[in-house]
């Protein structure tokens, strides 16, 4: 039924590696708002406030509560988030954990503003609808330790997935060649003196970090708080 967590170490380890080097977009000094990157690599075209998309998605989208590939994953709007926020599913990983790509989540080196690819969200609600989940924080490598509200997800139709996939890849084109040429900084922001095996090393911890996390979903546990 579900994906045992050692079957999704080898993705995990490469989002793991991607989350210790800041990814900021196609556009390395852009600074992003969740929506229009959310519109941009879904192709759902919906416009205004977070907090507007469920409301605005009635009659033009399906929606539901299963995450999909692609989907919008639509936040309610909070005290601490009061417009909401929108994020794309990367892919799902368990019925209780998914990867998302958004903007404009974690302060990367301090700056908001930023896209974070493939970073991990688990649902954390009573009966497993993903109305509560708890989000990746880069500044902390792990769940933060809020847990936000959701209304559920917005699926793309066939017009949005054929347009989204030509953003995504010219995106992802971009990010890897910015990525390329940083990657000798990154060691050496990560830790002065940091090698290629440093890396790889705190690549691991946080790839071990996710899959403890996925064997708590799986075994439908609510995940350890975060401090």
């Amino acid at each position: 039924m579900l994906k045992r967590p050692r079957a999704l170490l080898g993705s995990l380890a490469a989002a793991a590696v991607m989350a210790l080097a800041p990814m900021s977009g196609a556009v390395a000094d852009t600074y992003w708002q969740c929506v229009p990157f959310a519109r941009l690599i879904s192709g759902v075209q919906i416009y205004g406030d977070a907090y507007t998309w469920w409301r605005q998605a009635v009659g033009k989208y399906e929606t539901g509560v299963t995450p999909k590939a692609g989907a919008v994953l639509c936040f309610k709007p909070t005290g601490k988030m009061r417009l909401g926020h929108v994020a794309v599913v990367s892919q799902v990983l368990t019925d209780r954990v998914i990867q998302i790509t958004h903007a404009n989540w974690s302060r990367i080196g301090g700056t908001r503003g930023q896209i974070e690819k493939d970073v991990t969200v688990i649902d954390v609600s009573p009966s497993g609808d993903w109305s509560q989940v708890k989000v990746w924080y880069d500044p902390v490598r792990d769940l933060g330790s809020s847990v936000y509200p959701t209304h559920g997800f917005i699926y793309q139709d066939a017009k949005a997935v054929r347009v989204a996939n030509s953003h995504l890849n010219t995106a992802q084109n971009a990010a890897i060649a910015v990525a390329q040429g940083a990657a000798s900084q990154v060691a050496s922001a990560v830790r002065p003196g940091a090698g290629p095996l440093s890396l790889l090393s705190q690549a691991a911890d946080s790839t071990d970090r996710i899959a403890a996390l996925i064997q708590a979903a799986t075994q439908m546990q609510p995940p350890a708080e975060s401090n």
